[in-house]
């Protein structure tokens, strides 16, 4: 297999990005963890995991478990996803480019000797040290900007605006221990609605509030066993954007379109005489 892209993680953000790269005939293979913990779950191939296969804007996503199956699936033009937390399967794979694009704000353990090109995707990584490119991913004047040297912006903690609501429009969890949600995304909600429990080891039941109107855009999956903090719900207050729940984000897709930049002036590092 020649000219794989491999991704390290499949939320939604890193979705955005296979999913262009999978458009623009790249063959992609994305790593996840065994249980992921996506809220925007109805844009994320990380739901694979769980489903064995999963579909966002017309682009398909399988799970696989051996090198044959993910030769068979990419060359299928599929997306194939691995459960591989430690990236053990870059070495198998030898990738043409390696992105890091599990958005943990630090360097969970990617290096520039992994590949050809190496992409990391926000704070915690240092172009030309740790990875050779860092594309930005803080909303504003620079996002999905292409860094060749130096870091991306620091993570300031604060949620993106919506008409003007930010850090309201997202809710963290109050306790450790396992989720039992109530209502589905796409649900219209009203603010203390009650939206889901956390059930802690005691069988204390937590709730889980809206903390204001609008449509619920992103809730984590039923059963999921959280730790305290942990971003577990997405509320979007335009009622009228229900078709977002279901769409890559003006984000996810400003992102994407840095790491195809990227990639495309290192072209030379395929092995391949095709011209973009």
């Amino acid at each position: 297999m020649e000219n794989i892209i491999v991704v390290r993680g499949a939320g939604d953000l890193s979705t955005a990005i296979i999913h262009r790269l999978n458009r623009c005939g790249f063959k992609v293979v994305a790593l996840e963890i065994d249980k992921p913990l996506a809220i925007r779950r109805e844009v994320a191939f990380s739901e694979a995991v769980y489903t064995g296969e999963m579909t966002v804007e017309g682009v398909n996503c399988k799970l696989c478990k051996t090198i044959d199956e993910i030769e068979d699936t990419i060359n299928n033009k599929n997306v194939a996803l691995v459960v591989d937390a430690k990236g053990e399967y870059i070495k198998k794979l030898n990738p043409s480019v390696v992105i890091d694009a599990i958005l943990a704000k630090k360097n969970l353990g990617t290096t520039k000797d992994m590949a050809n090109l190496t992409i990391g995707l926000g704070p915690g990584f240092c172009a030309g040290e740790d990875v050779d490119i860092v594309v930005e991913t803080m909303r504003g004047h620079n996002l999905g900007r292409v860094i060749t040297e130096g870091f991306a912006m620091k993570n300031t903690g604060v949620p993106g605006s919506i008409n003007g609501i930010s850090k309201d429009r997202v809710v963290y969890s109050n306790s450790c221990g396992e989720i039992k949600t109530l209502a589905n995304i796409g649900d219209i909600v009203k603010k203390n609605q009650v939206l889901a429990y956390i059930i802690d080891e005691k069988n204390n039941k937590h709730e889980v509030k809206a903390t204001i109107d609008g449509l619920l855009r992103g809730i984590i999956r039923d059963g999921a066993i959280v730790p305290n903090n942990l971003k577990i719900l997405d509320i979007d207050p335009r009622l009228e954007e229900l078709k977002n729940s279901y769409t890559i984000s003006d984000k996810g897709r400003c992102i994407s379109g840095g790491v195809l930049e990227a990639i495309l002036s290192n072209c030379e590092i395929f092995s391949c005489t095709k011209k973009y």
